[in-house]
C-alpha cells in the first residue's frame, strides 16, 4: 500500500469485510459473538467490516468457521476466485498441480494467497505462497488450532511468536503450533514472498 493512496487491494478487502458484516447480521450474530467464536478482538472485527483493518487468510478461516461459511464465499465469485481444481482425475489421496495450470489467488488486505495444490477430501495440509505487501496494519497475534510453517524465499519478515518477534530473512522458517498466539508483518519497503503451510486446510 502506498502512503496518501489508494491500495488496488482496497475493494478486495472492503469486499471481505461487506461480505463478514452480511453473514454475521445473516446469523443474527453480534460482533461479541463473531468474537468469541473465532478469537479475533471485537475492535479488529469491527474494523475489518469497516475496510479499515485488513485480515489474513488464516484469521479468515476461525471466522467463516464461526459463521458456519466457506472462507472462498468472502471473495468475488468469478472463475478466477474458485478453489483449485484437477484437470486430472486422481485418487482421492493424491493430487498432481502442473505449472502450467492456472493457480487460483486470494487477496485479504497485504496478503495475495497462490494455491500450491488442488483439493484432495483425504489430505489435510494447505501449501500457499504468500506474498506480502510492505506496510498496512499490522494484525493482532491469535492462536488458533493446527499447526502453521513458513519459509521466507525473498525479503524480511517480522513474525511474532507468543509475544516475542523474530525477523526472518530469506532461508529462515518457523515452524509452530497455531494455538499460541502468533502474528506475521512486513515492515520493510519491498514485498516479502513466503512459502506457507497450515493445517487444517482453510478451503
Amino acid at each position: 500500500m502506498t502512503s496518501g493512496g489508494r491500495s488496488a487491494d482496497e475493494p478486495r478487502q472492503e469486499l471481505v469485510g461487506a461480505r463478514m458484516r452480511q453473514f454475521r447480521k445473516e446469523r443474527g450474530m453480534t460482533l461479541r459473538g463473531l468474537s468469541a467464536g473465532s478469537g479475533l478482538s471485537i475492535g479488529f472485527l469491527s474494523q475489518v467490516e469497516r475496510g479499515i483493518s485488513t485480515i489474513g487468510l488464516v484469521a479468515l478461516n476461525s471466522v467463516a468457521a464461526a459463521l458456519d461459511r466457506g472462507v472462498a464465499e468472502f471473495f468475488d465469485d468469478s472463475p478466477g476466485h474458485q478453489p483449485g481444481r484437477d484437470t486430472e482425475r486422481l485418487p482421492e489421496h493424491f493430487t498432481l498441480t502442473r505449472a502450467q495450470t492456472a493457480a487460483t489467488e486470494y487477496v485479504s488486505g497485504a496478503q495475495t494467497y497462490r494455491m500450491l495444490s488442488s483439493r484432495g477430501p483425504s489430505l489435510v495440509l494447505e501449501p500457499l505462497l504468500v506474498h506480502i505487501a510492505p506496510g498496512g496494519r499490522r494484525e493482532p497475534a491469535y492462536g488458533h488450532s493446527g499447526e502453521e510453517f513458513a519459509y521466507v524465499l525473498s525479503g524480511e519478515l517480522l513474525y511474532e511468536v507468543d509475544g516475542v518477534e523474530h525477523r526472518l530473512h530469506p532461508g529462515d522458517s518457523v515452524h509452530l503450533r497455531s494455538t499460541v498466539p502468533h502474528s506475521m508483518y512486513n515492515d520493510t519497503d519491498e514485498v516479502t514472498t513466503v512459502v506457507s503451510v497450515v493445517t487444517p486446510r482453510l478451503f
